[in-house]
């Protein structure tokens, strides 16, 4: 008898401790004080969780968008390395489903679950919407890992838009991950029950607590492997190096093979124009396999170089100008005075201009090292005349006009691949890519 006196007592002094002294219950302050009640139902995290799965959501829609419509966005323009980025073949999977639109179901649901973690809500479905935002925002992380990977070693570009929604994502999964551990070990603790011995009690809260975590890291996890499945799928199904093509219905004006600067024969069967800019590195990707593609088409094939710098200097299809291209204009007009002053000395000017000084990665030249390398290559006498050679102006308008007339929705680009009244904008990585994209998109007859 007396020892089961000591343990009620011993409960009252519990419940008396858990409780400051004058501090109302819940009960007491949800009707009264909305303030408390607001507090109760939406926290600062739970705020938090809702913010930021709209952001991810908002981002990722926005991207969708600009991925269906092909219109340009804010920052953005053609060639400049957020176009890169949105419009690599990394940016799809096989080239059908757009990245952007798996983000947007992702952060949809996790915006419904946000609303659904609520103390109103029913345990069981409550438990459901945790467990359903540990997997998403598992899979938002793995894939915003992935992605930052991808723009920085693959494409050697980034995007501000989508590094934005990589950030949300991370902070996200952070977010989660932290509160769901926790709110797991509140709803366990919440039906456990009690015990008068302290220690043993004390070892039950280690072990509810060590299984949340176990829980919380399990979902997560799973959300990586689903991370990793897309990661796998856009490596399995090898995205197209051909990521933008059409066929024009105006007619390109003739190039003369034996009037413009050319890599191959001017004798060639078929002569492909090839748009570029000295500033592009995808253009200096594609420059690097010119030769080997001759090579594989045994002679059979030329390429009709046409500079269409994406600056608005000299270009108005460009949409507005980004400083990656801002020398553009001039980089152009100083090869083609090149090829004025002596056509022979253009192919090692021309591979100059792609050729890497240092370092693994390569660096566009600035106009005042490409102006000395053309006096070194042809003298100064004859570079200056040339460079007020009114033909200069001409065939950039020319390139221009081509460059114009092989826009899709108002989204240009380089490199650019014509043939006929059919065009291309690639990204090959090897020869035989190019060779393959000369004879499916471009139709290019096989030798």
């Amino acid at each position: 008898m007396q020892e089961r006196l000591y343990a009620v007592i011993r409960r009252l002094a519990r419940g008396k401790a858990s409780r400051a002294p004058g501090e109302a219950s819940a009960k007491t302050l949800i009707p009264d004080d909305p303030t408390a009640r607001t507090r109760r139902f939406w926290p600062w995290w739970r705020w938090g969780l809702t913010g930021l799965s709209a952001l991810g959501l908002a981002l990722s829609g926005f991207l969708s968008w600009h991925y269906v419509t092909g219109g340009s966005m804010l920052g953005c323009s053609g060639g400049s390395p957020c176009d890169e980025v949105l419009n690599s073949q990394w940016s799809a999977i096989g080239g059908v489903l757009p990245v952007s639109g798996l983000a947007v179901g992702a952060y949809l649901a996790m915006l419904v679950c946000s609303l659904s973690i609520g103390p109103t809500t029913a345990g069981p479905v409550r438990r459901l919407a945790w467990d359903a935002m540990l997997l998403l925002s598992g899979a938002a992380a793995g894939n915003a890992v992935w992605f930052s990977i991808v723009q920085k070693w693959i494409i050697r570009a980034f995007c501000p838009y989508c590094m934005a929604t990589h950030f949300t994502g991370l902070v996200l999964a952070i977010l989660v991950i932290w509160r769901a551990s926790r709110q797991i070990d509140d709803d366990a603790a919440g039906v456990a029950p009690r015990t008068d011995d302290v220690v043993r009690e004390n070892s039950a809260v280690v072990r509810r607590r060590a299984t949340a975590l176990r829980h919380a890291a399990t979902w997560s996890l799973l959300g990586l492997a689903l991370a990793g499945m897309v990661a796998a799928g856009q490596i399995g199904l090898a995205p197209s190096t051909a990521y933008r093509g059409g066929e024009s219905q105006d007619k390109f004006a003739a190039i003369d093979s034996r009037a413009v600067p050319l890599v191959g024969s001017p004798d060639a069967r078929y002569v492909v124009t090839l748009l570029f800019d000295y500033k592009c590195p995808h253009c200096q990707q594609l420059h690097l396999l010119l030769g080997e593609a001759i090579r594989r088409t045994k002679g059979k094939l030329a390429f009709a170089l046409c500079p269409a710098p994406l600056s608005r200097q000299c270009n108005p299809y460009v949409p507005r100008d980004v400083d990656e291209f801002k020398d553009s204009c001039e980089l152009a007009k100083i090869a083609l005075a090149v090829w004025v002053a002596d056509r022979a000395a253009f192919s090692a000017f021309d591979d100059w201009m792609y050729s890497f000084d240092s370092g693994d990665r390569w660096h566009p030249r600035t106009p005042d090292a490409a102006r000395n390398k053309a006096i070194e290559l042809v003298g100064r006498g004859k570079f200056d005349a040339a460079r007020g050679d009114p033909w200069i102006d001409r065939c950039l308008q020319s390139s221009i006009r081509i460059y114009g007339a092989t826009m899709q929705n108002g989204v240009g680009g380089v490199p650019k691949l014509v043939f006929g009244p059919h065009w291309v904008t690639a990204q090959p990585t090897t020869a035989a890519d190019l060779v393959s994209i000369l004879q499916t998109s471009l139709g290019v007859p096989a030798p």
